[in-house]
């Protein structure tokens, strides 16, 4: 079980509208360009030269592609031309895990990173952004697939945070794990099972991982994490928000660290 209830129902594909390039030369451009395209919308089946030569350019980027129907376009299409693709582009550039590392050792500090697994409603990501900033966490880390990006929506969410607090973007979150491991992070993620989190010795280098509302941290995931933190409730129902969760744990953390 999660910490967390399910509202992540809100569709985000509807939420990015002012984030959206749509049309074959348009969305050839937005890579040519060097512009960060986080997701690509195809029309399945389409074998067109121009398509093929945008799915050549999303493989070179490592952008996700999702096939989908002509009606789904042309409900996603503000244009009603989008000729059988939608990019969603990043309405702001993303970070190097080394910018992570960075600001810490700019700081005097141990590593504290926030990584997040599967959250696709972009008023979490913001939100989440915000309180990491607030935090003092070095930077927040997000997978390609099955999450939100760095939208317009987002950074309105984050209060501007997302101007000082980098935001990386990963293929792969449990082999980013890995890596970071071999750095020296331990990682805690949240469960209602877990230990109680002022049990958990939280200081040092650390990654908190959050997971999607409903579902939690997924398996691989989880099985990567040193920790499994719960968090004390009095009420009748025994979930949170992800992003008021992460707010809880990541105040759990600055309080161990200044000894208190």
């Amino acid at each position: 079980m999660s910490d967390y209830q399910n509202s992540e129902s809100r569709n985000r594909e509807n939420k990015a509208g002012e984030n959206r390039i749509e049309g074959r030369n348009a969305v050839l451009e937005a890579f040519r360009s060097g512009k960060t395209v986080d997701r690509l919308y195809m029309l399945d089946g389409s074998r067109e030269g121009a398509m093929q030569t945008i799915r050549k350019e999303a493989t070179k980027h490592g952008t996700p592609v999702k096939y989908v129907t002509r009606q789904r376009l042309d409900q996603m299409s503000e244009t009603g031309r989008h000729q059988g693709v939608i990019a969603e582009i990043a309405a702001y550039s993303y970070g190097e895990m080394e910018d992570l590392f960075a600001r810490a050792e700019e700081r005097g500090e141990d590593p504290f990173f926030i990584l997040l697994d599967g959250i696709e409603d972009p008023h979490n990501l913001g939100a989440i952004i915000r309180t990491a900033n607030l935090a003092g966490a070095h930077g927040v880390i997000i997978p390609k697939d099955r999450a939100v990006g760095m939208t317009a929506t987002v950074a309105k969410a984050s209060a501007g945070a997302i101007n000082y607090t980098p935001v990386v973007k990963v293929t792969n979150l449990v082999r980013t794990m890995e890596k970071l491991a071999q750095k020296g992070l331990w990682f805690v993620c949240a469960d209602m099972d877990g230990t109680p989190m002022t049990k958990l010795n939280l200081k040092g280098p650390i990654g908190l991982v959050i997971g999607a509302e409903g579902s939690g941290v997924s398996r691989l995931v989880r099985e990567k994490c040193d920790m499994v933190a719960s968090i004390p409730m009095k009420g009748e129902i025994d979930s949170l928000n992800a992003s008021v969760a992460m707010g809880v744990l990541s105040y759990e953390i600055v309080r161990q660290r200044s000894g208190e």
